[in-house]
């Protein structure tokens, strides 16, 4: 009991301490250098707080989060991103249902084969699984290359440097992000639920639509999230399967802080994506475990 009393606080303060470090800590630094002005200086932005003969000054302007919430570029960006994101994460949904629902239901040692193919592609680079989907996608690739074969068309598909060729980016890299936590919802329901709708006389597909499926939402809003928030921020996928005109925010954000150096401007999309993403997430979060507790009681 004494090692429970012990090991309980330990873990609270191991748990605040790496928040602290690794997210507080550098929101905080965004935070701060978002009302800064760029410079060209090294770091390239004015400090928040400066020293003059009268004493310290704050010296903090709200400019460019006027600039990234009126400019017609970042507005443009930020709407494609969630639309682009919105699509993929609605797509890998439907992918990861079936697949982790077969998993959840097959024998123990080919669970275990399934799931080993699941988490495959992540003993690969993630640059090198992009730079694949070049080679798949281009107009002489092996997609184009197998429907010419085959007389499903009669001349190449342009499909690279296209938001469909960032969609399938993102899906592929981030499918299994779904499937994981779906399948986790699917496993741990007990089977007897299933086993009273069929005594009840509801078939297999009404049994899924109205048993399963509604206890495994907790697994899809956590892979949903999972999918959602990176994709909506990915710059790798877009830079090189969307082209140069593909417009996502974080590829925006990716150009201020590195060729514009522009930090201050970037750091406004940073903490605006943030705010757009943390709301409906903490809302819908809450509206789920609100229901689970009304289902519960």
């Amino acid at each position: 009991m004494r090692v429970r009393s012990i090991a309980w606080p330990v873990a609270v303060l191991m748990l605040g301490c790496w928040a602290v470090l690794f997210l507080v800590g550098p929101l905080a630094i965004v935070f701060k250098i978002s009302f800064s002005e760029a410079v060209l200086a090294r770091p390239p932005y004015t400090p928040l707080i400066a020293r003059s003969e009268a004493g310290l000054a704050l010296q903090a302007s709200g400019a460019n989060y006027a600039t990234v919430l009126t400019d017609s570029l970042y507005l443009r960006a930020f709407g494609k991103s969630l639309w682009i994101a919105f699509l993929a994460t609605l797509i890998a949904l439907v992918i990861a249902l079936p697949m982790a629902y077969a998993i959840a239901r097959s024998g123990p040692r080919r669970r275990s084969t399934l799931l080993a193919l699941v988490l495959l592609p992540f003993w690969t680079s993630f640059l090198i699984r992009v730079y694949a989907w070049i080679a798949v996608l281009k107009d002489e690739g092996l997609l184009n290359a197998a429907l010419l074969a085959l007389g499903v068309i009669g001349a190449p598909l342009a499909i690279l440097n296209t938001d469909a060729a960032v969609i399938i980016g993102i899906v592929h890299a981030y499918l299994p992000f779904m499937l994981l936590p779906i399948y986790v919802a699917f496993e741990r329901q007990p089977p007897d639920m299933a086993e009273a709708a069929a005594d009840l006389g509801a078939g297999p597909i009404g049994t899924f639509w109205s048993v399963t499926l509604p206890l495994a939402a907790p697994g899809i809003f956590a892979g949903s999230v999972l999918v959602l928030v990176p994709a909506i921020g990915e710059a790798i996928i877009p830079d090189l399967l969307g082209g140069a005109d593909t417009l996502m925010i974080g590829k925006v954000m990716w150009t201020e802080f590195f060729q514009n150096r522009d930090w201050p401007v970037a750091s406004a999309i940073a903490i605006v994506l943030l705010a757009i993403l943390v709301g409906p997430v903490v809302w819908f979060e809450r509206r789920e475990t609100r229901r689970l507790l009304e289902r519960g009681s």
